[in-house]
């Protein structure tokens, strides 16, 4: 009898740990089935709102391959205690395959976080410091700053007395806290990354300088209401400059007046003396106007094979080319009428508007 009892006891404790090792298998499968995911080690972009519950997290690190399981990862920080605690809302920047421990350290304490920026074409370096303040809460003046360092400015070899033209429009993701020269330095090797390396040989046949071609995309930008025009707008301006025209270029005017959001100038602005006073002064100004894109850069150094000097803008976008001064004027007064029509159509859209019904 003793010996049965005794048999029973080994038996129950053999089951107990054939139990035991089978959870301990059970739970590591959990885990490695939770960290087994597409392109382990890639960076996943994962958004967590406001209020979210470590549910809502879970099923947001799903959604973004990080995790295979989020009924599985809920599990695991259960198990391991990580399941209590306040979220931290945000962007974060994760890496697909990471475990679950850090992941809650990660979403507990905000770890990796970051912010969007998108930087729109034809931005100047101030609506940008604009926009870095807002979004990152770097500030304003440290960040001009940053635009003027004499290591920068030969970094990107522009004459000017900032790298205006140099920070790439682009959608950047930064990481929490960072400095306003971390983000003038992102912005720096974006377009020197985006630079094409045959474009070099291009503008040196040409003998022009990377400047030179970056002002003149910046105006370029500035002009075109829509893409299609760029190539023709710099040819304009290139036909100008080789004719000893000045290129009378409303934007850079504009600029030399220290204005954002002025749209047209007028014949009082014309007289404004500044070496950006392109209706002044002779050849192009001395640096870009604002952040060109790619398409702009394009055209600059590559221009429409055309033989027209002038141009004018309509209200849909497009710009009408002429060759001569008569052809312009007429084109002028076109755009004119347009203009009005356009005008007296929103006036009576917005008295419509108004009218009780």
């Amino acid at each position: 009898m003793a010996r049965s009892r005794a048999r029973a006891r080994r038996g129950i404790r053999t089951f107990v740990a054939a139990g035991a090792l089978l959870l301990i298998f059970a739970v590591l499968a959990l885990l490695y089935s939770n960290s087994r995911v597409p392109r382990a080690g890639t960076m996943a972009r994962v958004s967590i709102p406001a209020g979210a519950s470590l549910a809502i997290a879970a099923d947001s690190l799903a959604s973004a391959r990080v995790i295979r399981s989020a009924r599985v990862f809920m599990m695991i920080a259960r198990v391991t205690g990580g399941a209590s605690g306040a979220i931290v809302p945000g962007r974060y920047l994760i890496p697909r395959g990471a475990g679950t421990a850090a992941i809650l350290v990660q979403l507990h304490t905000g770890l990796n976080r970051y912010r969007r920026l998108l930087i729109p074409e034809g931005w100047g370096i101030r609506q940008i410091a604009t926009l870095v303040r807002d979004s990152l809460g770097a500030d304003t003046a440290t960040f001009l700053a940053a635009t003027r360092d004499p290591a920068r400015r030969a970094r990107m070899r522009t004459a000017a007395a900032d790298v205006e033209g140099y920070l790439f429009p682009a959608t950047y993701d930064f990481a929490i806290g960072v400095t306003a020269g971390m983000a003038v330095d992102t912005m720096l090797t974006t377009f020197e990354r985006r630079w094409k390396r045959s474009w070099d040989s291009v503008i040196i046949a040409q003998n022009r300088t990377r400047h030179d071609v970056v002002t003149l995309a910046s105006i370029v930008e500035k002009e075109a209401g829509r893409s299609v025009d760029r190539p023709m707008i710099s040819a304009v301006y290139l036909n100008r400059l080789r004719a000893g025209m000045r290129l009378q270029a409303d934007p850079t005017v504009i600029y030399g007046m220290g204005l954002v959001s002025k749209k047209r100038v007028i014949f009082a602005d014309l007289r404004v003396a500044s070496p950006y006073n392109t209706y002044r002064v002779s050849g192009l100004p001395p640096g870009p106007i604002a952040s060109p894109g790619t398409e702009s850069l394009a055209a600059a150094i590559q221009p429409a094979a055309s033989d027209a000097l002038f141009f004018v803008a309509f209200p849909d976008g497009h710009s009408e080319f002429t060759r001569t001064f008569a052809q312009h004027a007429v084109a002028v007064r076109a755009a004119r009428k347009a203009r009005d029509a356009d005008a007296a159509e929103r006036r009576g859209a917005a008295v419509e508007g108004s009218t009780p019904r």
